[in-house]
C-alpha cells in the first residue's frame, strides 16, 4: 500500500490523475499526508532560533492544514463544486506538503547570508506556485468548476492567507522589515518574508475586489441551482 501511495503522491505532484485507491483508501493517504506535513513542519523550523516550541515540534504545520482545509471547504462550498467533502479537501491539502521539505535544507549553514536569503526566497516562490497550480487543477479536475470561477475563487483564499500571515507576523520579521532589521536578528528567511510583506500589501488592495467577485459567483450558483 505504501508503494502505491508513493506512486500516487508523485502522480499528484506532477498533475497526473492518481489511482482510484485514493478514494477507497483515503484514510491511509491522509495518514501519509499528515506525516509528511509534520516532518516538513519540523524541518522548516529546526534551525530557526526565533521559532516557538509548537513550530519546532511541527504542530503549527498540522494545525495549518486543518485550518486551510476548513477555509477552502467553506469558501468553495457555496459555489456547488462536485465531490466537495471536507475529507477530500484535507487529503488534497496534506498531499501538497511534500514540496515544503525544501524549507528543511539549511542553506544558511553553507552559504553566505545574502545568498541563503535569495535561495530561501526561491524556495518560497517554487513551493507557493506549485501549490497554487495544484489547487487550480484540483478545482477543475475534481470539483468540476468553470475556469472563471476557479480563477477568482482560487485567488481569494490565497489573498486571505497572505494577509493573515502578515498580520500574525509568524516569523517575527515583518515589523522588523518596516522598522529596519537589527543585524543581530537577521536570518536566512528574512528575504522570503519581505516578499510576503509586499504580497500582503497587494493582497490587501485586491481582497475587496475578490470578495465582491466571489459574492457574484455565489449568487449565480444559487440562481442556477434554483432554475
Amino acid at each position: 500500500m505504501l508503494k502505491q501511495i508513493l506512486i500516487d503522491q508523485c502522480r499528484f505532484l506532477f498533475f497526473r490523475e492518481p489511482s482510484r485507491n485514493i478514494a477507497t483508501h483515503w484514510k491511509q493517504y491522509l495518514v501519509f499526508g499528515v506525516v509528511i506535513t509534520w516532518l516538513a513542519g519540523i524541518g522548516r523550523y529546526w534551525d530557526n532560533p526565533r521559532a516557538h516550541l509548537f513550530q519546532h515540534l511541527g504542530l503549527g504545520s498540522l494545525a495549518y492544514i486543518l485550518f486551510l482545509s476548513g477555509l477552502l471547504w467553506l469558501l468553495f462550498y457555496p459555489l456547488k463544486p462536485r465531490h466537495w467533502q471536507y475529507r477530500n479537501v484535507l487529503v488534497f491539502v496534506s498531499l501538497c506538503s511534500l514540496p515544503a521539505l525544501l524549507y528543511a535544507i539549511p542553506v544558511e549553514r553553507f552559504m553566505p547570508l545574502e545568498t541563503a536569503q535569495s535561495v530561501n526566497a526561491w524556495f518560497l516562490a517554487i513551493v507557493a506556485s506549485w501549490r497554487v497550480a495544484l489547487l487550480v487543477v484540483f478545482l477543475k479536475r475534481i470539483a468540476k468548476l468553470p475556469s472563471l470561477t476557479v480563477a477568482i475563487a482560487a485567488l481569494l483564499p490565497i489573498a486571505i492567507i497572505i494577509v493573515g500571515l502578515s498580520w500574525l507576523n509568524l516569523e517575527h520579521v515583518i515589523f522588523n522589515i518596516m522598522a529596519g532589521n537589527d543585524p543581530d536578528t537577521l536570518s536566512g528567511n528574512d528575504l522570503s518574508y519581505s516578499i510576503v510583506f509586499l504580497l500582503s500589501l497587494f493582497s490587501a488592495l485586491l481582497l475587496p475586489v475578490l470578495l465582491i467577485a466571489y459574492g457574484v459567483l455565489v449568487y449565480n450558483a444559487r440562481q442556477t441551482k434554483r432554475e
